[in-house]
């Protein structure tokens, strides 16, 4: 079906001349300095928690391996959204790339993607919190969760300017302990103890570099994805840019290479220097490690562990403000309950930033961070497949397209992240069918909602829909 007569089959209401008087954001909010702070804050949480689940799924090979192939998605989807989010500056990110390429349906699909990601990202983050938490003051659980939802949802709410602010102050801190943890373990590191996980006898392929064989690599996947998941969220902020011509192409290609500095060096450093099996199932992997070389009352460690809370803290809250953004942007057109998008007197969507909050909490409730991982991995995978594809087709039906940033090997970069998208979400079925399963409902229930419904009733006015619209009647006048 083409663009056309996927659009043919939506419906737009007409909206007061107000509507969108009551949904506007606050511009020039973020310059590329702190776009790159979001970036990166959306991920570091990765590093402190989280990947080294990996290790038990491949040991150090199978995910330094995972690692490499995901590594590679990563910077060719960055190069790639740093062209879409030039062109098209709006605040649904994926969601309006994907619009622009394929209509309404296609739209929807992306950004209901994005959202099955934005929204279960903080749960497994919160539940990570916990364990830090616990590690510090002897506290876990659903009170812990309540509590950080709470706060940060609330700094949200006092307003953009001031939320990103805290934000970078926060994940400086964050890199703070990152660089104490490299210090630290750099004279400890033993190539030893990066192969000291158990070969499965039965896996094909096995050996001390990749204990669980080949398959072992596929099952990485996921957990390799949690040290640079989410970065293609700083698109979201587009509306909310000084210059996103200029800002948003710098902003994420610094996080990007920033994230590959420390992802690299705590993938290596917290196995090399505690091993790799000590640190496969651990809740604090670089506090763990640090415990290990210089013992459990370790100032050094204790100092991680409280600094390093920060980087948990710090993707959670950027995390919040990505899913808010993404159903402000849905709802504001029309493709969520329009109640969504309404915004404060400080221009912040309220109920985008505490509906999706209480269900987070909900989740959390479970305990599974890394079910809640890989649960995140199949929503962000489907949205980068969907991303990569809008890239390409752009290409191709729109070359005069204004791109004040270019991607460097146009359409063979984003179609590697592609394929290499693809291969991701297959693996979220080898990790946890279950997981898999359940997003795939949440997934099917929420195309349904389109379907049945908002389907006929989208908003013309909304940014997105208006970009589409005018690209479509150039199209038909040529």
């Amino acid at each position: 079906m083409s663009e056309y007569e996927m659009t043919k089959t939506v419906s737009y209401d007409s909206v007061s001349q107000d509507y969108l008087e009551k949904r506007q954001l606050r511009k020039g909010a973020a310059g590329w300095i702190l776009l790159a702070g979001l970036g990166v804050s959306y991920v570091i949480s990765g590093d402190f928690a989280g990947w080294n689940f990996g290790l038990g799924q491949g040991g150090f090979g199978g995910m330094l391996v995972a690692t490499i192939l995901m590594a590679t998605m990563y910077i060719c989807m960055v190069l790639g959204l740093a062209e879409l989010s030039s062109s098209l500056p709006t605040a649904g990110g994926g969601y309006s790339f994907a619009r622009r390429a394929f209509g309404p349906w296609g739209g929807y699909l992306t950004g209901t993607a994005i959202l099955l990601e934005y929204a279960i990202a903080p749960a497994a983050i919160a539940i990570f919190i916990g364990g830090y938490v616990n590690e510090l003051f002897g506290l876990d659980g659903p009170l812990v969760y309540a509590l950080f939802y709470t706060i940060f949802v609330g700094i949200h709410l006092w307003g953009a300017g001031e939320a990103l602010k805290i934000m970078f102050g926060i994940t400086a801190l964050a890199a703070v302990a990152i660089l104490v943890f490299i210090i630290g373990l750099i004279p400890h590191f033993q190539w030893d103890n990066l192969f000291n996980i158990a070969t499965n006898p039965t896996a094909v392929g096995a050996s001390d570099f990749l204990p669980q064989g080949y398959m072992g690599i596929w099952a990485a996947l996921p957990f390799a994805m949690w040290l640079f998941l989410a970065v293609e969220g700083v698109p979201l902020a587009a509306e909310e840019a000084g210059d996103p011509a200029r800002d948003m192409p710098r902003g994420i290609i610094t996080a990007m290479v920033i994230l590959l500095v420390f992802g690299g060096c705590v993938l290596f450093l917290a196995p090399g220097a505690a091993g790799a099996d000590l640190m496969q199932a651990h809740g604090a992997p670089l506090v763990g490690a640090l415990q290990s070389v210089y013992g459990s009352d370790s100032q050094l460690a204790s100092f991680v562990n409280l600094v390093g809370l920060a980087g948990l803290i710090a993707s959670f809250f950027s995390i919040i403000y990505a899913y808010s953004r993404q159903v402000f942007a849905l709802s504001r057109a029309g493709y969520l309950p329009r109640f969504l998008s309404l915004t404060s007197k400080r221009k912040v969507p309220t109920l985008a930033l505490i509906i999706p909050g209480v269900i987070g909490f909900m989740l959390s409730l479970s305990g599974e961070g890394d079910l809640m991982i890989t649960m995140a991995v199949f929503g962000a995978t489907l949205s980068y497949a969907m991303m990569m594809l809008s890239h390409i087709v752009l290409r191709l039906r729109e070359p005069d397209m204004e791109r004040p940033y270019k991607t460097p090997g146009g359409i063979l970069t984003t179609s590697l992240a592609l394929l290499l998208a693809i291969a991701a979400f297959i693996s979220t079925f080898l990790v946890s069918v279950e997981a898999a399963l359940w997003s795939a409902l949440f997934y099917a229930l929420m195309v349904g909602y389109f379907f049945f419904y908002s389907r006929k009733c989208l908003v013309a006015q909304a940014p997105e829909e208006e970009f589409a619209a005018i690209a479509q009647a150039e199209a038909e006048l040529q």
